[in-house]
């Protein structure tokens, strides 16, 4: 729908801000939230599942942008270009830096953005092939070594969380396996089903339906602490590898040069919204644990990921190529 017959679509109050939205200064006109992911996807569903509450705070329209394309380098440049003045922030996934940090950018993932505030975070599911004659970590380790490079693991994509999430377990388990990349998700987790790949970190949000309905089996999952939607699976940091952890995060991300009050603001009303007892809830049935906190808590988590992901990048020499 185009902006002008969505604006027209909206009910006055809808429009109008709040006597406290004026009183602060911000937001003062529309607002636009880039997705940098396609529609349809685990980022475009929750950015259009908050859509109606964040008009409601905000007391402005929030029109929802998708702008896909190179595992969202094509809308985190496109948000790192608009003015720094609040009335345009992104929603993007833990590739933000990854992406970057294989070159896949046109942006500088610290320089040219304000991290605002960390939405949720999905663990990845350690999933293999029901043929697979391995059901705990130790066992997976051990097959994997008695056959180095037979096993194949699949993703999304180079530099996907997925991805990173099985260079992680090949460098610390001290295993070679093969990288099969996919365009998407979907492909990938429909080869592992039919056994034409054997397993994968897949992103719980998708891999969760086919555990469940025991199309696939899951190992492990890749976070710090077990999943509450699996509260059998164990962790692979408990299972095997201490202190191995990695979750793919849907964070919320500005421009550089933002002012405190619109990062402030934006923090406050998506914090506002995502800690409902109802919307944690929706999450949680998606796979996503809610992560809320400050600015300066996002920042120093960010920069963090930004070390550690870096550490697997050029450790495993991972490349576009």
């Amino acid at each position: 729908m185009r902006r002008r017959s969505l604006l027209a679509a909206l009910p006055a109050a809808a429009v109008l801000p709040p006597l406290s939205a004026l009183a602060q200064g911000f937001p003062s006109r529309p607002l636009r939230l880039i997705v940098t992911w396609p529609p349809g996807g685990t980022t475009d569903i929750l950015a259009r599942q908050l859509q109606p509450q964040l008009m409601a705070k905000f007391g402005q329209p929030v029109v929802v942008e998708n702008r896909g394309g190179a595992s969202g380098a094509i809308g985190t440049v496109e948000l790192a270009r608009t003015p720094p003045d609040g009335h345009s922030f992104g929603m993007v996934t833990s590739t933000v830096i990854s992406a970057a940090l294989l070159g896949r950018q046109g942006y500088d993932p610290v320089r040219d953005l304000t991290p605002i505030l960390n939405l949720a975070r999905v663990a990845n599911i350690l999933a293999v092939n029901k043929a697979l004659p391995v059901r705990t970590v130790p066992e997976l380790i051990a097959y994997a070594k008695a056959r180095p490079g037979q096993l194949s693991f699949g993703s999304p994509g180079i530099g996907s969380a997925v991805h990173i999430s099985g260079e992680m377990f090949k460098l610390a388990a001290g295993v070679d396996m093969v990288h099969v990349p996919y365009r998407g998700g979907g492909p990938a987790l429909a080869d592992l089903v039919s056994g034409h790949i054997q397993l994968m970190f897949g992103n719980a949000s998708s891999t969760l339906p086919f555990v469940r309905d025991g199309s696939l089996r899951a190992v492990a999952v890749t976070s710090a602490h077990r999943a509450p939607y699996l509260p059998e699976v164990p962790t692979i940091a408990e299972a095997a590898l201490p202190g191995f952890a990695i979750d793919e995060w849907y964070a919320v991300l500005g421009p550089a040069g933002m002012a405190e009050e619109p990062v402030n603001r934006i923090n406050q009303v998506f914090q506002e919204i995502i800690t409902e007892p109802a919307e944690r809830a929706r999450l949680l049935e998606m796979g996503a644990e809610v992560v809320g906190g400050s600015a300066a808590e996002f920042r120093a988590f960010y920069l963090a990921e930004l070390e550690k992901i870096g550490v697997v990048v050029r450790t495993a020499k991972i490349t576009m190529e």
